[in-house]
């Protein structure tokens, strides 16, 4: 076990990193589809997995590049409003094991979230899952329409943390971390990979043992 690092904050991506909520975000966004003419095609949660970690608004230019402006908001509108609906009532997969280590890390480190997703998702996560007394602070693209590396900054600053730590899963997770000055943690077990050797975690539970 490295105990050099001294790490005084754990920054935590959701999507891949926490749990898995992909299948009920694309029951959503399907459910969202079907109510639009120019919508033709459905929704799979491996589309919702290539695309976790980027901007809320990036992902519906990914996935849906044929739509032209106005029809790409109105379809971001409706599966947002949905999504949020579907996830209070379905959730998602936690990841084995992660409440169980959320109580043990809190005993050493101050816990927060760093997401890309709209505003009201990480809430609803913690909500549904009763997990709001582990995190002391969170930030999300849709609060202030900030990339990732600016939000995991500004997360620092507000809470004077001297050595934090962020844990993600996707190489946008790795980018933001470097444009934020703090160092990395890859979620192996999640939906992406990153380019560079950095040190890595094949599950949830293994964080205990590498900080």
């Amino acid at each position: 076990m490295n105990n050099t690092r001294n790490y005084d904050g754990l920054i935590f991506d959701l999507d891949g990193t926490l749990w898995d909520s992909t299948q009920t975000i694309a029951d959503a966004w399907n459910a969202a589809a079907s109510k639009f003419d120019f919508m033709d095609t459905g929704i799979h949660r491996d589309d919702i997995r290539r695309t976790a970690g980027m901007p809320y608004d990036a992902i519906y230019d990914k996935l849906f590049p044929s739509l032209n402006n106005e029809q790409r908001e109105q379809l971001r509108a409706e599966s947002g409003k949905l999504e949020l609906a579907y996830l209070q009532k379905q959730g998602g997969i936690l990841y084995p094991e992660l409440e169980q280590t959320l109580k043990q890390l809190q005993t050493k480190y101050k816990l927060y979230i760093v997401s890309n997703c709209q505003s009201g998702y990480i809430e609803i996560f913690l909500k549904y899952n009763k997990l709001e007394s582990y995190f002391t602070d969170i930030a999300c693209f849709g609060d202030k329409r900030l990339p990732k590396g600016e939000n995991i900054k500004q997360l620092v600053e507000r809470n004077k943390l001297q050595q934090p730590v962020y844990i993600g899963d996707t190489q946008g997770d790795y980018d933001a971390s470097v444009k934020a000055g703090t160092p990395f943690i890859l979620a192996a077990y999640g939906f992406g990979e990153v380019d560079t050797e950095v040190e890595s975690i094949n599950s949830f539970a293994e964080l205990q043992e590498l900080i």
